[in-house]
């Protein structure tokens, strides 16, 4: 990361590269603050707060999430010909600061790179939303461009069938080819998944695609489902269903791989929901199990970033597009 370099031809007309994210704490002083920050404008119950904050002080209060974002930063930076600067929505380093800090580098138009391959308005819309939020409170701040979903791209689903497989591996011997695969992404509340991308149902339909095609990578007919895991909503508010501890308990397989599509890296939400909790579970109900690692850092992965920046300028969403849930605002 620093400051403006030689554009290479590959890139086009952008002068850097932004990579934002979600954010996590880095100690335990910052847990609740970042949950009050994520669920600003929403209707979540205090003890769900504070369920969560628990999640996160059991791991000294660090989330994964950032450490990743600089590992994959490190990654990312010597294949692309530009200097990469890094963003969150929710937590340090905040958009807005590096954006201040782009200006002042004098970086004039930049790639966003988000670490959500999916169309929804929490997977989409709300990293654009935030992005504009940003722009506007830095005077000079560069024109920013996201860059397109990348669910399907070659490199992300090859980073997927490599750890898949490697998950496999580590079943009992006797339970591989028998083994489920057990795709998980975060739920969300079924009207936002039924306005998802320009015409609806975007995030399903490409998180099905993407496991269709992991699926596929691996060779064979292996027998496969979508779950969903992480719900934060209010109870009276329907999300996706089944949940994957529900969906374990009835599974009636020998053996199960959990492959958690919906993520890039290994952050809170699949180290607690699926590492402790899914675990816990499955050794309580005697089901052999193995988590498939996310695409982190993969080479195959970590090329899409360059293949992206490389190729035409996406159009902007179109209006309508994944737009805020109700009684939540689009903007603060």
């Amino acid at each position: 990361m620093g400051t403006v370099g030689t554009v290479g031809s590959a890139v086009g007309s952008y002068d850097a590269l932004l990579v934002v994210s979600f954010g996590g704490p880095e100690k335990p002083d910052d847990v609740m603050p970042f949950l009050e920050n994520v669920v600003r404008g929403r209707d979540v119950p205090r003890e769900r707060l504070l369920e969560v904050e628990a999640h996160y002080q059991r791991f000294g209060g660090v989330s994964p999430i950032n450490q990743q974002c600089r590992d994959l930063i490190a990654a990312v930076e010597p294949t692309v010909d530009l200097p990469v600067y890094w963003g969150n929505r929710n937590w340090h380093p905040y958009l807005e600061d590096t954006l201040r800090r782009m200006a002042a580098d004098g970086v004039k138009r930049a790639a966003a790179f988000v670490t959500s391959a999916y169309s929804s308005y929490s997977a989409c819309r709300q990293y654009l939303d935030d992005i504009a939020l940003a722009r506007a409170a830095v005077e000079g701040a560069p024109e920013v461009v996201k860059l397109p979903h990348y669910y399907d791209r070659p490199g992300f689903v090859a980073a997927m069938v490599d750890h898949t497989r490697e998950a496999l591996e580590r079943l009992p011997a006797e339970h591989r080819d028998g083994a489920r695969l057990v795709f998980t992404a975060h739920s969300v509340p079924i009207s936002m998944a039924a306005t998802s991308g320009p015409d609806g149902g975007a995030y399903e339909a490409q998180l099905r695609r993407a496991a269709e095609l992991v699926v596929a990578g691996l060779g064979g007919d292996r027998g496969w489902d979508l779950v969903w895991q992480s719900r934060s909503g209010p109870p009276h508010v329907p999300w996706l269903e089944p949940d994957v501890c529900d969906h374990l308990r009835g599974l009636g397989a020998p053996a199960v791989v959990l492959v958690p599509i919906g993520f890039v890296s290994d952050h809170m939400e699949v180290v607690y929901d699926l590492d402790v909790e899914a675990a816990d579970l499955a050794r309580e109900i005697g089901l052999p199990l193995a988590r498939a690692a996310t695409v982190g850092t993969h080479p195959s992965f970590v090329a899409v970033v360059g293949e992206l920046l490389a190729e035409p300028e996406p159009p902007a969403c179109p209006p309508g597009c994944c737009p805020a849930p109700p009684r939540r605002r689009a903007h603060g």
